[in-house]
């Protein structure tokens, strides 16, 4: 492991579960803009795949992009935001702070999805937060803070700002206590 982002393998494996559990609740969003485009939910099955031992980190950062372009498919902010919540669940076995990204993408579809709830962004999270395994949490405890390691997904950056920022901020916080 060169960065605390990486994770070991096991604990990759083990974030992957809850990191395409996010991106496939939001998945919907996608599909209904892009019916015809697999590769989000190639992606999501891709993580479940890493996560079960069926394919290796290697296998995986070959194909890590190909999810992140299917968000060129969405019609909307939140399909986007859901394709790329995939994407993210894909990019754990790369590196395992990606399950923040895609618990923040996934977050931000809901939000983007449902403009006149306020709530939804923090029922979301809620769910999220809910739903994570004592594992899992373990895990993504050892990660460093938004913005502090640059050295990975968690760095300053697209994750560390807007949105996504906020809900990774929550995240870790929640984990703090």
């Amino acid at each position: 492991m060169t960065t605390p982002q990486g994770m070991t393998d096991t604990d990759r494996r083990t974030v992957a579960v809850w990191a395409a559990d996010c991106a496939e609740r939001v998945l919907p969003l996608f599909e209904a803009e892009a019916p015809d485009d697999a590769r989000a939910r190639d992606a999501i099955a891709r993580a479940r795949a890493f996560a079960r031992g069926d394919l290796t980190a290697a296998d995986e950062i070959r194909r890590r992009f190909v999810a992140g372009r299917a968000a060129r498919s969405a019609t909307s902010s939140a399909g986007v935001a859901a394709a790329r919540s995939a994407a993210q669940a894909a990019g754990v076995a790369h590196m395992g702070a990606h399950a923040l990204g895609a618990a923040a993408y996934a977050a931000k579809a809901v939000e983007l999805a449902h403009p006149n709830a306020p709530e939804a962004r923090v029922e979301e999270v809620r769910w999220q937060l809910r739903t994570l395994s004592v594992e899992a949490a373990c895990a993504l405890r050892r990660l460093p803070p938004l913005g502090t390691d640059t050295a990975g997904p968690l760095g300053p950056g697209l994750l560390d700002s807007g949105t996504l920022g906020e809900v990774i901020r929550e995240i870790q916080a929640a984990l703090a206590d």
